[in-house]
């Protein structure tokens, strides 16, 4: 029996070892322009989350390119086993797939969307104002920069032809292969366990590359015992997401006139002694405690936000750059609305200007001050009739809250959130609080739990309980009052309610 290998089937093998090397090179170019996906998403803040980011970067996009090369090279190198033939059609289709995958790139950094059929209409629709705006020369230059490209390829596949008995007797190919696979195994793995865990840092990322299916495996983890599917329904149910890139502010638009000719003032009081400042103004003014009133915000700066748009901070960067409805409806129909808080860039007056204007002057003020200014502030002649609100900024604890406004619920669970909405229907704006808040009228409240988010957390807040919600759906309950951690049974619907109304203005 001849056991020498036929010509034939010896360039066979020549040019299937060659294609494992084309395909690697093109691996590697694919890589580096996939990490423009990764540096135009945000990138994740923890180190398993990281660790994830770079074992999917790398085995998917290997196991991407591998896959086109089995479908679509290999195939060449059996049925046409001519070298020319093989080469220039492989170095056809590697052009045409990194020029894709460069696109999807460029798609995903404008968009954040990737080719698919869904897209389609937006390709379309793209394409055509393109094409309205080419010229001969941006045509010929994209053709020239594909010609460019695919006589790199070109190159790659002739300088590798010449150089593949040396390659064979490299000893790193079977370890690089080896690591590609490792890789793409780990990155599903680990989202199995994520996606069990309904861990944020790594499930946030599933849409991050083109194609990407990770694996998950609840059904038979929890044939197995391994995972308790109620509960998971249950915490993902409870998820919420705290990146919103979008908000509709407020949700319909608002109709209702204001009383022009009422004089509101909320003071918040900042720095050292500034309860004890706020419980001497108090009862020199004789102002009535709000005794279950909450700051439920990181810090000061964020806790302004609340106060000034009723929302929690969860919506703060998304609505960056707008007015807010306590300060812009008033001024809008008439009314002076004036900031002085020179830290959170929100300031439209000085403080000599503030001190100099008398209170009996109709306007709607709002000022973070330090203990002394909030003494100068009201020892300004006129008080009396101003409704004032004095505050503090006591981040994720109760504060220090009292008001001369009359027929203020102070029973009633209150934070932040709930100032916009109070005071507006002070000033007789009747319009449905939900549109622009997620706080309550406390002239009129109409629930006994407020909800906010705080960090990562969700919290939840009744007469009795605190319940904190975290980024993977997993829960506390805490005694309100003493703050000791209970055992007690969830209250799903209440806090399937909550969560619809924290998120009542996330745009998808």
């Amino acid at each position: 029996m001849i056991l020498n290998e036929t010509p034939r089937r010896q360039r066979v093998t020549k040019l299937v070892s060659w294609g494992h090397w084309f395909t690697f090179f093109n691996i590697i170019i694919a890589i580096v322009i996939a990490s423009i996906y990764v540096f135009n998403s945000r990138l994740p803040e923890t180190g398993l989350g990281a660790f994830y980011l770079l074992v999917n970067w790398i085995g998917h996009v290997s196991y991407l390119t591998f896959i086109g090369f089995i479908i679509l090279v290999l195939p060449l190198c059996y049925l046409v086993p001519n070298v020319k033939v093989a080469k220039g059609a492989a170095s056809a289709i590697a052009a045409v797939g990194i020029a894709f995958l460069a696109f999807d790139a460029l798609l995903y950094n404008k968009y954040g969307l990737h080719i698919n059929f869904g897209t389609a209409e937006l390709l379309r629709y793209e394409s055509h104002n393109l094409i309205g705006h080419f010229g001969w020369q941006q045509w010929g230059f994209l053709a020239l920069l594909f010609v460019v490209w695919l006589m790199f390829q070109l190159v790659m596949a002739n300088a590798l032809w010449k150089r593949i008995e040396r390659f064979k007797l490299k000893k790193f190919g079977q370890p690089v292969a080896i690591f590609f696979t490792v890789c793409f195994i780990a990155s599903h793995a680990t989202h199995i366990w994520a996606d069990a865990n309904l861990y944020q840092p790594i499930i946030k990322q599933d849409d991050m590359f083109p194609l990407s299916y990770p694996a998950t495996a609840k059904t038979l983890m929890s044939k197995y015992g391994l995972l308790d599917i109620d509960n998971y329904m249950q915490r993902k149910e409870l998820q919420l997401d705290r990146r919103i890139a979008k908000a509709k502010y407020p949700a319909s638009a608002l109709y209702c006139s204001i009383n022009n000719a009422l004089s509101i003032q909320v003071a918040i009081v900042t720095g050292e002694n500034s309860s004890k400042v706020i419980q001497q103004l108090a009862q020199q003014y004789e102002l009535a405690p709000l005794k279950n009133h909450y700051d439920l915000s990181s810090n000061a700066e964020n806790g302004f936000f609340s106060l000034l748009f009723g929302l929690p901070e969860l919506y703060k960067n998304a609505l960056e750059g707008q007015a807010p409805v306590l300060m812009d409806l008033p001024q809008k129909l008439g009314l002076t609305t004036q900031i002085y808080a020179p830290e959170t860039g929100y300031s439209n007056i000085d403080w000599p200007h503030l001190l100099e204007q008398s209170t009996t002057t109709p306007a709607l003020t709002i000022a973070v001050v330090s203990p002394v200014q909030a003494k100068q502030l009201l020892q300004r002649q006129g008080i009396p009739q101003s409704q004032l609100i004095l505050t503090e900024f006591s981040a994720n604890k109760l504060t220090t809250t009292y008001s001369n406004i009359k027929n203020i619920d102070s029973s009633v669970i209150s934070s932040h959130q709930d100032i916009a909405p109070t005071l507006l229907n002070l000033l007789g704006c009747n319009t449905t609080t939900n549109s622009y808040s997620t706080g309550q009228n406390l002239l009129k409240p109409s629930r006994n739990w407020l909800v906010s988010t705080l960090g990562d957390k969700v919290l939840l807040l009744n007469q009795q309980h605190r319940i904190e919600i975290d980024g993977s759906g997993n829960y506390k309950i805490f005694d309100r009052v003493n703050n000791e951690q209970l055992s007690e049974e969830l209250d799903t619907s209440l806090l399937s309610q909550a969560m619809k109304h924290l998120s009542r203005f996330v745009q998808e």
